[in-house]
Parts: C-alpha cells; structure tokens; sequence
C-alpha cells in the first residue's frame, strides 16, 4: 500500500496499526522514500528446536518480533513448561517476569476492580489465565492479559474448566519488553476478535489510555494523566483516580 507522507502524518496511528498486517509504502511528492513495516523474527520454532539451548535464546533477542510456529509446536512447547507465552498471529512469544513497578500498580488496579465489581455477573480475573481468540477459524491466538473482566464465564467455560469465550474489557499493563506488542499487535487483535474496551496502562509515563472499540475499530479514546479520574466507556460508574495506581 502507498500512502503520502502527508497522510501518514495526520493518521499515524491508523497506519502504525496496519503496518503490522502488511507494509506501507510512505510517498512524497510520487516518489517512494521510506516503508513502515512490523519487525518480524527470522528464526521459526523448527529450525530453533533442533538445537539444544537455542529456544529460549531466540525468545529472548528481541522485544517485539515472535517467534514463528504452528499452533501445534506452541501447544508443545507450552504444555508441562513453567515459562508463560503467548500466541499472536503464528508467533510465539515469552513473557519475562514482571518487575516491582508493573506488579505494584496490576496490584491496585485489581483492588479496584475486584471491589467495583463484586456482586455483579461481570467479574475480573488477573494473569496468569489463558484467553484463547481467533479472528477467524483458523486464526489462533492465545494471551495472557494483565487484567481482564469476563461477562459470560458460566455460559464459555469448556468441559476442562477453561474459559473460551472473549473478554468484555481488558488492561494491559506497558513493560519495556511489551511495549510495542501491547500497544500495536495486541490492540489489532482485541479489536478484531470482539473485546468491547481496553486500557493501556503506562507505569513509566503514568498515563492510561482507554480505548472503546466496536466493529473491528476504535470508536472512542481517552488520555488520562496525572490528577485525573479514569473512567471506562462501557461500564457506567466504574472510576479510578489515576494517582492511586501509580502511587
């Protein structure tokens, strides 16, 4: 796809967020100076897993690109292993551990969340939990959100007591290492598989924006910033002054 430099200006983040399904060919002036494209892993799972080690040293090289696999090699890999990974769009990628910042404010969000919420058929749920996705049949993915309500856990959960349905809101809290996967990847995927809203939590901005999506798109947006008061989209009442994760 080719786009005019001028329009990639006024619509970054549409195009940021395409750029992760195919490559956008920046003009100016009718000629081509620049491509925006996702970065992709060049190692797959088969070629890593012919070699002893190899695996977890290809997971963790970089922060944003995956690690290519069939939906089957990350079954295999992820069954009896202690590691936590995530499954987006053929690849696979490891989850580090959480550092003291990410855990302290997932902490009081949850608080929030869990007393807001407590009486009522929606109820939140906190990592680890497997939410299995698909944007069509075939497409796969499976991840491990920071937070997530579920509205319908009764009516999806499986004869193995696994939820398969898709979550009303979810909240993903912004590492260094997911940054990138958190903000683009994954907000394409929620939009096109369902999720109703989506928060994006910033521990080192100490910002969170909010995002309402409908019908494969996002619908409606909010910034909050220090001193202000989060409010979600979707559920009317639920508020969260912002100084009170970030403390």
């Amino acid at each position: 796809m080719k786009v005019s430099s001028t329009e990639i200006q006024n619509n970054f983040g549409k195009y940021l967020l395409m750029a992760a399904k195919i490559d956008i060919v920046i003009t100016r002036n009718g000629t081509e100076i620049a491509v925006l494209s996702a970065k992709k892993d060049s190692f797959s799972y088969s070629e890593a897993a012919e070699q002893p080690g190899m695996v977890r040293e290809v997971m963790t090289k970089g922060n944003y690109g995956g690690w290519k696999a069939s939906y089957a090699e990350f079954l295999s890999l992820s069954a009896d292993s202690e590691e936590r990974y995530e499954y987006i769009d053929g690849e696979i990628y490891l989850l580090s551990s959480p550092k003291v910042k990410h855990q302290s404010v997932l902490t009081e969000l949850f608080g929030v969340f869990f007393n807001w919420f407590k009486g009522k058929k929606c109820r939140p749920f906190v990592a680890p939990f497997d939410i299995t996705l698909r944007r069509w049949p075939e497409n796969i993915n499976v991840v491990q959100p920071d937070i997530m309500v579920i509205c319908d856990l009764e009516e999806k959960l499986n004869d193995k007591d696994y939820y398969m349905g898709i979550p009303t809101l979810i909240v993903e809290i912004l590492s260094e290492s997911t940054r990138s996967k958190d903000s683009v990847k994954k907000l394409d995927l929620y939009m096109s598989c369902g999720v109703r809203e989506y928060w994006i939590v910033s521990p080192i901005k100490k910002e969170v924006y909010v995002h309402l999506l409908a019908d494969g798109d996002i619908s409606d947006s909010a910034v909050y910033k220090k001193g202000e008061i989060i409010q979600s989209f979707h559920f009317e009442g639920l508020q969260i002054e912002l100084d009170l994760i970030f403390k």
